[in-house]
C-alpha cells in the first residue's frame, strides 16, 4: 500500500509540474500569437482603406447589429481610419459559408462617402487555380468604387454586375454575397457607428478629472 501511495504521489507531482509548465508556455506564447494575429488584421486593413495615420483597430467601435438563430446578439466591430484626426474610412469583416470549400471571410474598406476603397480575402479554402483566384487583384479590383446604389450585387451569371471567374462561379458568388450583406449592415447602422466615433473623440478631448 505504501508503494502505491508513493506512486500516486509521484504521478500527482508529475501532473502538477506538467500543468505548470504548460501554463507557463501558454503565457509566454500568448502575446506573440496575439501580436501576429493583429499584424495580419492590420495588413488587410491597410490594403482596403484610404491612407490613414492612426491605429484603426485601437479606435474601433463595436455595436450589436442583430441576433443569430438562437436569439443571441450579433456584435460587429468597425475599424475607424483617420488622418489628421478626421475620418477617412471604415473597415469591417464579412463572411459567407457558401464558398465551394466552406467559409470565405473578407475585409471590406469604405471611404467617407461609403464607396468601397478595397476588399481583401482573409480566409478561404477554395480550389487552387480556380476558386482561389478570388484572392487575385484582377478579381478584387472589380469591387473598388462600388456602392450599394451603383451596383447590382450578384455575379453576371445571376444577372448582376460582378464578373465571375472563368470556371468558378460559386466562390465569387460567395464573396459578392458577403460584401453586399455587410455593406447593407454598415449602411443600416452608419449613423450609430459615426455617433460612437464622435463620442469617443469628445471623451478623448475632455479634461481629466484626476
Amino acid at each position: 500500500m505504501k508503494e502505491i501511495g508513493k506512486l500516486i504521489l509521484v504521478l500527482t507531482l508529475i501532473c502538477l509540474a506538467a500543468a505548470a509548465a504548460l501554463s507557463q508556455i501558454e503565457k509566454l506564447t500568448r502575446e506573440p500569437i496575439a501580436q501576429a494575429l493583429r499584424e495580419e488584421k492590420l495588413k488587410a486593413i491597410r490594403k482596403v482603406l484610404p491612407e490613414y495615420d492612426n491605429e484603426p483597430d485601437k479606435e474601433s467601435v463595436s455595436i450589436v447589429v442583430g441576433k443569430d438563430d438562437s436569439g443571441k446578439d450579433i456584435e460587429k466591430e468597425y475599424y475607424i481610419a483617420k488622418k489628421g484626426g478626421d475620418l477617412v474610412g471604415v473597415a469591417f469583416e464579412g463572411s459567407s459559408s457558401e464558398g465551394y470549400g466552406g467559409e470565405i471571410a473578407v475585409m471590406i474598406g469604405v471611404d467617407k462617402e461609403d464607396t468601397i476603397n478595397g476588399i481583401e480575402i482573409i480566409k478561404h479554402a477554395e480550389t487552387p487555380g480556380l476558386g482561389s483566384k478570388i484572392t487575385e487583384s484582377v478579381f478584387l479590383s472589380i469591387f473598388k468604387g462600388r456602392t450599394l446604389e451603383n451596383t447590382k450585387w450578384a455575379v453576371k451569371k445571376d444577372g448582376g454586375d460582378i464578373d465571375q471567374i472563368t470556371g468558378a462561379t460559386i466562390s465569387p458568388r460567395a464573396v459578392v454575397y458577403a460584401v453586399d450583406k455587410e455593406l447593407k449592415r454598415f449602411s443600416e447602422h452608419r449613423e450609430e457607428i459615426l455617433e460612437m466615433v464622435k463620442m469617443k473623440k469628445r471623451d478623448e478631448g475632455a479634461p481629466s478629472s484626476e
